[in-house]
């Protein structure tokens, strides 16, 4: 079995607490995403080269989805015990996460956009490699 399939995700558990955000894998690990997350309006595209990984939560932040992007590390058996999902982009491409949430590629970056009106919750967006993390929120833009 190919280790670069998509991979649907499933509900995990999330709790947003001081200083970052905890995701809770089915298989009983937890991993903290440095932030606080910074908020960035509509869209955001990643420096090049970072692994990119899309937290879609409900309303109030308790349970959502994650999807890795162009994760070329994890195998597919290990994304689906955790429940974590995964999407495989080509260069040029799109695709929708979750509705009003888009990934593309865009050189060596990846750019996520979240419509605030479509998505019923938070997003965040996180890309990370071994020298930086870093951590967005797409939020509304303001008026």
């Amino acid at each position: 079995m190919s280790a670069r399939n998509n991979v649907a995700p499933s509900t995990i558990g999330v709790d947003l607490v001081d200083g970052g955000v905890v995701v809770e894998y089915h298989d009983g690990r937890e991993v903290f995403y440095h932030g606080p997350p910074e908020p960035v309006e509509d869209a955001v595209t990643t420096p090049p080269g970072k692994e990119v990984h899309v937290l879609v939560t409900d309303p109030d932040g308790v349970e959502g989805v994650m999807t890795y992007v162009n994760d070329r590390n994890t195998h597919d058996d290990i994304l689906e015990s955790t429940g974590v999902g995964r999407v495989m982009l080509d260069r040029n491409d799109e695709e929708e996460l979750f509705p009003g949430v888009t990934v593309a590629t865009e050189a060596y970056s990846i750019r996520v956009e979240a419509d605030p009106s479509v998505v019923d919750g938070r997003v965040f967006v996180f890309a990370e490699d071994e020298m930086s993390e870093h951590a967005y929120e797409l939020v509304e833009e303001a008026d």
